[in-house]
């Protein structure tokens, strides 16, 4: 009996099993024993390719084929191999079925059984004629994986590399402490089989799949884990991480309980969920999901990696074709009342949960963040801003296993806080605290710029936001008229003291008042047009060094002159000549430089250093040498 084995049921590793026998029945039952197994050469060229990128698919079908050679040792198969190598032409088109087609051949050529695990191979081979023998990748009872011995009740994850000692995160939910859980390293060969039986146990246990395969890196669901396995040369040893939730709960756990499924019920809502990595942010949207499913709302994800527990009744989707704007697209066949986006990072996350929650569907959306408002700051730029209210209308801030902080957005036309003109009145996102109802932040447009405010400060703070607000706009206004130095001491929300050099008063303050008068009305700001000498911080080192808070320092130092040209910008310095020295822009550090014999110093444009130059050329900030 001859038989014929393609790639899928090698990789699979039936051919030993029909040949070895076991209790499945069909082509496993050990009729095999005694043939002729022919191994067409287009299978082990396939093998070998994928071993070569990484896959373990690849690995598995070589590992087979090593088996097949031990039975042929024993005497209980013929081993042959038979066929050609396909060249890079048939490689390149095996997607198209081309190195399936000259298995199929070789088996028709030698009369011999094709055997496969391809469901469309045996069905195109039935129809050529061919003796078929089709053996159904079966599942098989997966038990305890090895790395599962390394969870106890209050383990969160598992951190497992190459000749390094096994680590862990354990404790409570915001009392995490990473520390190690073994005595010795673990060798290559123990992290290796522990990958592979992770692997295997994805493809053959009911609650376990691959969600990512790459060279170098697979993501694997295996019931209550997600687990990343990391290989050369994308990671630099072998290494696995085992994440699982180690708690779950209940909305009614949380403060502002009532008010939140209150929230969540009359209306679908736009929703952050944001915290810091292990604040239990996950856990918190997962009791969302539940709650919001058990209140005759239809509750989907879109996750990518799929992680979030939840029950059978809530799917789980994933980036389709590897492109979450897909799965919105599918989404909206689907109609849910409620998704939760588990993840959203990236600028296009943000735009298709804008777009969903702008297609009327309820969405809530897990955040990285450090602080509750940067959550929305994260949607500016990547959503227009009057349409952020609407895209997001509540903020809930989630640190060590709690909810810290609920915000509430929305849209008012008012006078901004600390300004005091009724023509500076404009659309302001007012983000109120959602217990009090007191205003924290507001976020508007300000001279085409995008500012948010923080409308309670520290006591220790010297300077509120609206106050470096409105200093940056007398700043800019005044550098526009004058040609030297310019310093702005802000007294209060409605009055500044603004010092020019001796020869830029009368320019500043233009006839009989009218340029300062000007400037005054658009800002909304009483301005003192005063010299450097009259400023009360004129020479003091101390003030320059601390320019950010309020009055400056003229200077010390060689004022120079940058030239501009299409590569670089030019400072021009006398002296100093092959010496390192400091630049400096308003008395701040810039950049140390040494100088050339020329007498110069040249920055590349486009770098860091070189846009900061730029900036305070642009402002007419006196640009500064001094000896380093």
């Amino acid at each position: 009996m001859n038989v014929v084995p393609d790639t899928s049921v090698v990789i699979d590793g039936r051919v030993s099993a029909a040949i070895e026998g076991d209790e499945s029945g069909g082509a496993s039952d050990g009729s095999l024993e005694g043939a002729t197994v022919c191994v067409p050469e287009a299978v082990v060229a396939e093998l070998e390719r994928q071993a070569n990128d990484g896959l373990d698919s690849g690995w598995d079908g070589l590992g087979e084929l090593k088996r097949l050679v031990e039975l042929a040792d024993e005497g209980r198969i013929d081993l042959e191999y038979v066929g050609e190598r396909p060249d890079a032409t048939e490689r390149g088109r095996a997607t198209e079925g081309e190195i399936d087609a000259m298995i199929r051949d070789l088996a028709e050529e030698l009369e011999a059984t094709f055997l496969t695990s391809d469901v469309v191979q045996a069905e195109v081979a039935e129809a050529k004629g061919l003796d078929v023998d089709y053996i159904s990748p079966e599942t098989r009872r997966v038990g305890t994986l090895a790395i599962e011995e390394f969870f106890d009740e209050e383990t969160m994850s598992v951190h497992l590399k190459t000749d390094a000692l096994p680590m862990a995160k354990r404790g409570a939910i915001g009392e995490m402490h990473y520390e190690p859980i073994a005595e010795e390293p673990l060798s290559e060969a123990t992290i290796d089989e522990y990958a592979r039986e992770v692997v295997d146990g994805a493809r053959e246990a009911s609650g376990g799949f691959i969600e990512l395969s790459e060279p170098g890196m697979k993501i694997v669901q295996f019931r209550d884990y997600r687990i990343a396995i990391a290989r050369p040369p994308f990671s630099d040893g072998i290494e696995i991480t085992a994440v699982r939730p180690i708690a779950q709960t209940d909305i009614d756990d949380y403060d502002h309980a009532d008010e939140l499924k209150e929230r969540l019920l009359e209306s679908q809502r736009g929703v952050l969920i944001s915290g810091s990595p292990g604040a239990g942010k996950s856990t918190f949207a997962q009791s969302v999901a539940r709650y919001l499913n058990d209140n005759d709302y239809a509750v989907k994800t879109m996750e990518k990696p799929r992680d979030l527990q939840v029950g059978p009744e809530i799917t789980q989707y994933t980036a389709l074709g590897g492109q979450m704007e897909k799965t919105a697209d599918a989404l909206l066949m689907v109609r849910p009342d409620y998704t939760i986006y588990d993840e959203v990072r990236k600028t296009s996350d943000f735009e298709v949960f804008a777009d969903m929650r702008l297609a009327g569907v309820g969405m809530i959306g897990v955040v990285h963040a450090t602080r509750p408002i940067d959550a929305l700051q994260r949607l500016i730029g990547r959503v227009e801003l009057g349409m952020i209210p609407q895209v997001v209308d509540t903020v809930i801030f989630v640190e060590a296993g709690e909810v810290a902080k609920v915000y509430d957005v929305k849209t008012e036309v008012k006078v901004p806080a600390g300004l005091t003109e009724e023509d500076l009145a404009r659309p302001v996102i007012l983000v109120t605290e959602f217990e009090t109802g007191t205003p924290e932040y507001e976020i508007y447009t300000f001279n085409r710029q995008v500012v948010t405010v923080p409308l309670l400060e520290e006591e220790e703070t010297r300077e509120t936001g609206v106050d470096r607000i409105a200093k940056g706009e007398i700043e800019r206004e005044i550098r526009s008229i004058a040609r030297g130095y310019v310093d702005v001491d802000l007294k209060s929300q409605n009055r500044a003291v603004v010092y020019v050099d001796e020869n830029d008063i009368s320019t500043v303050i233009g006839k009989g008042g009218g340029r300062i008068t000007d400037v005054e009305n658009r800002l909304g700001i009483d301005i003192d047009v005063r010299t450097h000498e009259e400023n009360p911080h004129y020479g003091s080192n101390a003030s320059a060094a601390g320019a950010s808070d309020g009055g400056q320092a003229k200077p010390a130092g060689q004022t120079v002159t940058p030239e501009i040209t299409s590569r670089h910008i030019i400072v021009p310095v006398d002296g100093h000549h092959g010496e390192t020295v400091e630049v400096q822009a308003g008395g701040e550090y810039l950049f140390t430089a040494t100088v050339s014999r020329g007498g110069e110093i040249q920055v590349s444009r486009g770098s860091a250093i070189a846009d900061e130059l730029e900036r305070a050329i642009d402002r007419r900030v006196p640009v500064t040498v001094t000896g380093s």
